[in-house]
């Protein structure tokens, strides 16, 4: 909300990319747990010693974002450490990536896949596709006078809303007076886009060759070129609409449709994104819905085009302030979490 991460995260990875961030010394990995005398650091105040001194260098960087972005305290140490470690809590970060450089080092005896260690390089990797995915209004920080003018906005909101809210009798579920198909007829899948090139006839058109979980990647052209370029596109997680028939859109025979959040007058479109963790080819869910039983299989792709289940649906497809990709007020999931977009209150399609 205050925006410190945003900033904070694409700084520490422009100083990783360019090796300008300090990292373990290979050769002295546990100069953050033992100082020169051998004897164990129990304090952060502490020094390994030596001629690079990790925890020194470590924070003297810190130091200097503090200058550079005016932040201290919780508001630059909380998200450094969520970003580095993917944690709250824990060990120094300066041990953390201690043990992290021990376990990734090529003579290490550790099963890194089997244990699910993610190198520090992953992680700023994963890191990059996160950041894509913040909306707008998180990517800047914002001061006092912000903050102020923003809870103003909110008590300025009618009294009738803060009641409804605070009255369970009040508040109405979407879910109950609900009409429509069920989400569950749709079939859509966590893919992965391998391949991206222009569609040689059409202006508008990205041909995709993406990943879904099937035996063969599936062909998808998608009208995203003038918002998108290839690089936004090869290589990312993706959500695929899996149950429509092919057709030929300029002669190129799609199967599937790449779902995308965009704004409210269609100038911005962007990706819907699963979180890094989601595994391609898993099917998305809803909560409170069942997408277990019977009755949970997706419809046939003839059932979906003839019924226009998709335009029945597609009202309903919405993103939040947060840019999270809903259904009657739930989120889109994946085993790895919740999805995202970068365009809050949008619609997804």
């Amino acid at each position: 909300k205050m925006g410190n991460f945003y900033p904070l995260a694409t700084k520490i990875i422009e100083l990783v990319e360019a090796n300008e961030f300090p990292m373990p010394d290979p050769a002295r990995t546990l100069s953050s747990f033992i100082d020169a005398k051998g004897k164990g650091i129990e304090e952060d105040s502490q020094s390994g010693g030596g001629a690079y001194d990790y925890t020194a260098a470590y924070k003297a960087q810190m130091k200097a974002l503090a200058k550079e972005f005016t932040v201290k305290g919780k508001c630059l140490f909380h998200p450094v450490r969520f970003m580095l470690s993917g944690e709250m809590s824990g060990q120094d970060v300066t041990k953390q990536l201690s043990l992290l450089s021990m376990a990734c080092q090529p003579e290490s005896a550790l099963d890194r896949e089997a244990v699910g260690v993610v190198s520090f390089d992953e992680r700023i990797t994963r890191l990059k596709s996160f950041l894509e995915t913040v909306p707008e209004e998180f990517r800047t920080k914002k001061g006092k006078e912000d903050l102020k003018k923003e809870a103003a906005k909110e008590d300025e909101k009618p009294a009738t809303k803060s009641v409804s809210q605070t009255s369970s009798a009040n508040v109405v579920d979407p879910k109950d007076t609900y009409e429509g198909p069920p989400i569950t007829a749709l079939d859509i899948r966590v893919g992965r886009i391998n391949k991206v090139w222009e569609h040689e006839e059409a202006d508008k058109l990205f041909c995709e060759e993406i990943d879904v979980g099937e035996d063969e990647p599936r062909q998808i052209a998608s009208g995203l070129k003038p918002y998108l370029k290839t690089e936004d596109l090869e290589g990312r997680l993706c959500l695929v609409l899996c149950n429509l028939k092919t057709r030929k859109l300029v002669g190129f025979p799609s199967h599937g449709m790449v779902l995308c959040a965009s704004n409210s007058d269609h100038t911005e479109v962007r990706l819907v994104s699963p979180p890094v963790d989601a595994v391609v080819g898993e099917r998305i869910t809803i909560p409170d819905f069942d997408f277990e039983g019977e009755e949970a299989d997706p419809f046939k792709e003839n059932k979906i085009g003839k019924k226009k289940i998709f335009e029945k649906l597609a009202p309903h497809l919405v993103t939040n302030r947060y840019g999270i990709p809903e259904f009657l007020g739930r989120p889109f999931m994946t085993s790895g979490g919740v999805c995202t977009s970068p365009i809050s209150e949008g619609s997804v399609s």
